[in-house]
């Protein structure tokens, strides 16, 4: 999917101050074009095997260490934008499984995101925060098995009456076109989603209070804690 699929967060969290960088991933976003007018088409799309989805974590978390790179290095691309010592990551599905691989390899990242994202790869011992938000399901199997790894500050959320797709702009822009969001309004999927990350990269890029993340919230209540 494109990086355009998480809109409405980026807007929410350039709103509140934050620096937003989202990534196309070359070879498996669909028509990725380089500065040079090259144009990468999705290998991914059309090749998904077993062992795929741990080669595109591995590809992803090599992009944005890249990105990190050119952002926070000797020459930044943005210069006096980026603060090299506060650095969140957040992404959807396998987005937010590379999220934490990210985590887990590259030490810049100081906390991430997983909205909704099987953990292929195994995430080992890591003590930096990691925050899971899962739609309604039985427990992810990934998120079971490395839970226990996560040994630092760590949150596991359940929205009920969501769904894969319900934390993406997916539901706004259906509902605009007459398609259905599900159990939950389409902008309020977009808030609870919005609100949380906001949330969480607040607490520990910020060290704000996020009363949001001690428990269950009255303003809430599609949201519970496992």
């Amino acid at each position: 999917m494109s990086r355009e699929s998480l809109t409405g967060l980026a807007e929410d969290l350039a709103s509140r101050g934050y620096v937003v960088a989202g990534v196309d991933h070359p070879y498996e976003a669909r028509g990725v074009e380089f500065p040079d007018g090259r144009v990468a088409e999705c290998f991914a799309c059309d090749e998904w095997g077993d062992g795929t989805a741990q080669k595109v974590i591995q590809g992803r978390t090599a992009d944005v260490s890249f990105l990190l790179d050119r952002l926070t290095g000797a020459h930044p691309v943005w210069r006096g934008f980026v603060d090299p010592q506060r650095v969140a990551m957040a992404g959807h599905s396998i987005g937010g499984a590379s999220a934490v691989r990210t985590l887990v390899t590259d030490a810049r990242v100081d906390a991430a995101a997983d909205l909704d994202g099987t953990l292929f790869v195994p995430t080992g011992p890591t003590t930096r925060p990691v925050m899971l938000v899962g739609a309604e399901r039985p427990a992810d199997h990934s998120w079971l098995r490395d839970w226990p790894d996560l040994t630092g500050w760590k949150r596991w959320l359940t929205v009920h009456g969501s769904g894969h797709m319900s934390f993406t702009d997916r539901p706004v822009l259906g509902a605009q076109l007459g398609i259905d969001p599900g159990a939950i309004p389409a902008e309020r999927q977009l808030l609870l989603t919005r609100e949380y990350v906001a949330a969480f990269v607040d607490r520990h890029l910020r060290d704000r209070p996020a009363p949001l993340l001690d428990g269950p919230h009255p303003d809430y209540p599609e949201v519970t804690f496992r």
